[in-house]
């Protein structure tokens, strides 16, 4: 097998893997769709989980893409991935985790928040990622120990850092929703205690934007139950390297079991968890 290379060289890799994919979902997007809403050819759209869990042709084009730009960097290590599979299991050694589009709902709409998503984890830890913005055209990235960056389209490279907040009741707050009808209902229990209680709250409709946004000070946290781990590989490591607190699902966990993922600016970290405490939220919503 390949020696395990460092944290900076995987990062090196899932940027370039990323930012590939990410041209291709950007070219894929107009020619599989209006300019808005979700007008396509018939064979362009399908489901998964429930018919509000969509699946479009190019996902599963990036996911291929994806898995073909690792296996030549990395022939011998593992892939997961949300479209093609793989196994929860933690495996010694590199495993790649992938999201080709996080936010397929938004990308068919074409709300411009939509992402994708490499992590490198060894031994189950995520040590490097990287996460695209596709329409807007910057990449966030991190290795283990060594911060986190986004770079716009020019290559202008900045460091990232939470907020400094101190206080709940100041904080604005991202999350997400599952497609599961009855944790939806439970999720909107959750929201609808901790609203009077915080700024406010956002939904972005991509887990792995939604912890970038941690990182770079659009928001002061974000928490969702049910993620798998392509959702939360790669923007939990780049949330934490730019100083959030992050609480994330057992790396080989499914997304049915309902765990709680959460990252937070550190001065709001503490009192934020007590809140969802209170509401019941850091128990699994299975």
């Amino acid at each position: 097998m390949n020696p395990t290379p460092s944290p900076e060289t995987l990062a090196e890799i899932a940027r370039a893997v990323a930012e590939e994919a990410a041209a291709h979902v950007r070219r894929r997007r107009p020619e599989l769709f209006e300019v808005s809403g979700t007008r396509s050819a018939d064979d362009v759209v399908s489901t998964k989980s429930t018919e509000t869990d969509p699946v479009t042709v190019a996902d599963t084009e990036t996911e291929t893409l994806i898995r073909d730009l690792l296996h030549r960097a990395r022939p011998d290590d593992e892939v997961l991935g949300e479209e093609a599979g793989g196994s929860v299991r933690v495996p010694s050694g590199v495993r790649w985790v992938v999201d080709p589009i996080d936010g397929t709902v938004n990308f068919m709409y074409g709300v411009p928040a939509y992402a994708v998503s490499v992590a490198a984890q060894v031994d189950g830890e995520s040590v490097a990622g990287a996460v695209v913005d596709v329409a807007r055209e910057l990449t966030y990235s991190a290795a283990l120990g060594g911060g986190s960056y986004v770079a716009d389209r020019e290559g202008n490279r900045h460091r990232l850092s939470c907020n400094q907040i101190d206080r709940a009741e100041l904080a604005l707050v991202a999350t997400g929703f599952a497609y599961d009808a009855p944790r939806r209902a439970a999720q909107g229990r959750i929201v609808a205690g901790l609203l009077p209680q915080i700024r406010d709250i956002r939904r972005i409709g991509a887990a792995a934007l939604d912890l970038c946004m941690v990182a770079t000070g659009a928001v002061d946290a974000h928490y969702e139950h049910g993620l798998s781990p392509w959702d939360w590989a790669a923007g939990a490591l780049i949330a934490a390297e730019a100083g959030a607190v992050v609480r994330t699902p057992p790396p080989d966990s499914r997304a049915s079991e309902g765990y709680l993922t959460m990252a937070s600016a550190p001065g709001v970290a503490t009192e934020l968890v007590a809140l969802i405490d209170e509401l019941g939220g850091l128990d699994p919503l299975g």
